[in-house]
């Protein structure tokens, strides 16, 4: 009963038992005897000892040898993927910071500059930019470009001269419309493969178009709307009459074409209607 007893209970019960005093296990008794270390402590027998002061008059140092020489980069982003764009954006956010409390002016009315592709920057800097980065770079100009223009400082104004196009196309001004002895102005449209050329002069809302009425040449209504949508956008669509030459193309194509030289030959008489014709449906590319 007892060596049945003692294999079946714990060592821990079995080591409280005196009866089984001699059966405790050799494995007990091992445990046991690890409780009896020494305890720990912190504190050093041997005091620590300072190292010696070192005189350095006294120290004697071998010539450098330029062959362990090593060559410092120029930029600190020589070891990027991309130096130049990298130099290039962190000189931008460098003159945005600099010059970030000068007075600025609305968006639509600073200077309209042509910046260059991404195409167009990655031959300048060599390097393949992605789109997503250089459009970064185009924020940054695009707000530094709002900065007044009398207040533009002159190194701000040098940086941003290498992302402008070398040909800008919104130097190109058109020739400023006039009005005939006969108060008739004159605008030319082309859309597709048609061309219109449209005569505007005051009067009761008349069209001709080639001669014959516009109920005639278009018979579609949305036709006949899109012809005239420059007048009916700006609400002139009676106070002036339209005589317009139009060739080539089909009748949606001839329509569109009249409504852009229509609103061409508009813009002579009230300059002031820019606005309001940028944003009609047929006359968003026409102005500049």
């Amino acid at each position: 009963m007892a060596s049945k007893l003692s294999v079946a209970l714990p060592y821990r019960l079995v080591s409280q038992c005196p009866q089984f005093g001699s059966r405790i296990p050799q494995r007990l008794s091992i445990l046991q005897k690890s409780h009896h270390r020494q305890p720990f402590s912190t504190t050093n027998r041997m005091p620590a000892v300072a190292a010696p002061e070192i005189d350095f008059s006294t120290l004697k140092l071998d010539p450098p040898n330029p062959a362990h020489a090593r060559i410092v980069p120029a930029s600190p982003s020589y070891f990027t993927a991309r130096p130049q764009f990298t130099d290039n954006l962190l000189s931008l956010q460098n003159l945005l910071r600099k010059y970030l409390t000068l007075p600025t002016v609305e968006p639509g009315l600073a200077p309209r500059v042509a910046w260059k592709t991404v195409t167009q920057y990655r031959l300048l800097v060599g390097e393949p930019v992605r789109s997503a980065k250089y459009t970064l770079v185009l924020r940054i100009l695009k707000r530094l470009n709002q900065i007044h223009p009398q207040l533009m400082p002159p190194d701000l104004h040098e940086a941003m001269q290498i992302y402008k196009r070398d040909v800008d196309p919104y130097s190109n001004v058109p020739n400023p419309g006039v009005i005939d002895e006969f108060g008739r102005s004159y605008g030319i449209g082309r859309r597709k493969s048609s061309s219109a050329k449209v005569y505007l002069v005051q009067g009761s809302g008349e069209v001709l178009i080639n001669g014959k009425s516009i109920n005639n040449v278009f018979g579609r209504i949305h036709d006949r709307e899109s012809a005239l949508w420059a007048l009916k956008a700006t609400g002139r669509i009676d106070k002036y009459n339209v005589w317009a030459l139009v060739s080539g193309g089909g009748t949606t194509g001839q329509a569109e074409a009249i409504t852009l030289g229509a609103a061409k030959a508009l813009m002579v008489h009230e300059p002031a209607l820019k606005p309001a014709l940028r944003r009609g449906e047929f006359c968003v590319g026409i102005m500049g």
